[in-house]
């Protein structure tokens, strides 16, 4: 048997993970592909078939480090670096950028931090003959790097400038700062659960938010956790359960759950027992929500539409939930990918598509009957600013304020208007990892 050291490069503990991690963050860098399209589905990286579970969860938190601290990743580089990074070889930059994240901010030794990265531009054709460059530049980082990174800790350098810029505009300089924190930090699990909130935060060894999602960090796979192949829970943000808490009882009601692919507010409004429709505009996606329905046992109609086209039944609905696409920088803790993909003219964009969702919903709803409105952005454009236009056109329409009480006395998440508005920032946890919530906005309306 040959001697370790002399084994071929895929045969070396980590470098698969390594190497998927390095053709993914350059899949989101250079070729603008979503981490979702490269995790999941049709469109995944073919080797993720072949990676045992635990390569596969250090391959995700690889990329997720790298992408939530690009921007500080670029400011140490650059420092180490006499003429940057090479541009002409993309498995260079990408190998870089994961071994210094694993230096600076995970527990890989820093020795095989520095072996693998250089393992891994070895094997790329174009990028070998910078394999002395890398194992030079990450062992200077592994001397330097920390003291290089509390240089800029102020200076919330992992945001793009545009979106950090829009942020200190609407929310204060203080408080956006306070978010691009918040983001810096890898999220928590959150879930859903079924009824008995305390009992199952007990079994998965998380806690109980005063929201009733539980949360914890995650070691492992999801699917492995007590519970899940029973449909006890499903796995949803904090924030972005709280949308659909706002009809108040509708057993029995016919609701509609436009644009409503993973299905996670869709079981929410079929566990509280509403009749649901569940329309979303994607095949794949509605297959997907079919599954996580019959996983929890719950039962919803669902229709492959797009929302703003169907014409819906004639007798309406009670009420309407709009969970509407959207830039998705409230995600951006849970999606580090959304900052950097994301551009600020795509905000003009879907606020225009936002506003015919809107109007579209007025026309299947009932009278009487309720509107809610979300998105999980932190653009005004897409949130205050879309109903305070749609309320200043529509007459027929009123907004019903959210009491605290109806959020377990979070009065932090209640804008003047009445409006809920969540940031990165809100529900703080000495422990980060257990802190914040998506950004999410949500307006409850009511058709007369």
């Amino acid at each position: 048997m040959p001697s370790q050291r002399f084994a071929p490069p895929s045969e070396v503990p980590g470098l698969a993970a390594r190497r998927i991690a390095a053709d993914i963050v350059d899949g989101v860098l250079h070729k603008h592909r979503t981490l979702d399209d490269q995790l999941d589905g049709s469109g995944a990286h073919p080797g993720l078939k072949t990676l045992a579970d635990r390569d596969r969860a250090l391959m995700r938190r690889l990329v997720a480090t790298v992408l939530r601290r690009l921007g500080t990743l670029g400011h140490v580089l650059s420092r180490l670096l006499d003429k940057g990074i090479p541009s002409e070889a993309p498995r260079a930059q990408s190998a870089l950028l994961i071994g210094a994240a694993q230096i600076l901010w995970m527990d890989v030794p820093d020795h095989a931090a520095v072996d693998l990265s250089v393992r891994l531009v070895q094997s790329d054709r174009r990028a070998a003959r910078y394999a002395g460059l890398v194992n030079a530049v990450l062992r200077r980082c592994a001397r330097e790097g920390k003291a290089l990174v509390d240089e800029v800790a102020n200076q919330s350098l992992d945001l793009p400038p545009w979106l950090l810029a829009r942020w200190s505009a609407h929310y204060g300089e203080a408080t956006a700062r306070d978010m691009a924190l918040a983001l810096g930090h890898e999220p928590s699990l959150d879930l859903t659960v079924k009824s008995d909130a305390a009992q199952w935060a007990s079994r998965l060894h998380g806690e109980t938010l005063p929201t009733g999602t539980v949360r914890m960090l995650l070691h492992g796979s999801v699917t492995v956790l007590p519970g899940f192949a029973e449909g006890q829970w499903w796995v949803q943000d904090a924030a972005a359960a709280l949308p659909a808490r706002l009809f108040g009882d509708i057993k029995g009601k016919a609701v509609a759950d436009l644009c409503a692919a993973p299905g996670g507010k869709t079981a929410q409004l079929a566990q509280a027992g509403a009749h649901v429709t569940a329309i979303d505009r994607s095949p794949a996606r509605v297959a997907r929500l079919r599954e996580n329905l019959t996983r929890l046992s719950l039962q919803a109609e669902t229709v492959v539409a797009d929302a703003v086209d169907w014409a819906g039944p004639a007798e309406g609905f009670d009420g309407i939930l709009i969970d509407a696409p959207c830039t998705s920088t409230g995600t951006i803790r849970r999606h580090p990918d959304v900052a950097w993909l994301r551009q600020e003219s795509d905000v003009a964009a879907l606020t225009a598509l936002q506003g015919r969702l809107l109007k579209k919903s007025i026309s299947l709803l009932k009278p009487g009957g309720t509107l809610v409105y979300c998105t999980c952005s932190l653009e005004p454009e897409e949130g205050e600013l879309a109903i305070a236009a749609l309320l200043a056109t529509e007459s027929g329409l009123r907004r019903v304020p959210i009491e605290a009480s109806e959020v377990s006395g979070l009065s932090e998440i209640i804008t003047a208007e009445g409006d809920l508005r969540t940031l990165p920032s809100h529900l703080p946890n000495a422990d980060p990892k257990l802190g914040g919530l998506d950004g999410f906005y949500a307006a409850r309306l009511v058709k007369s």
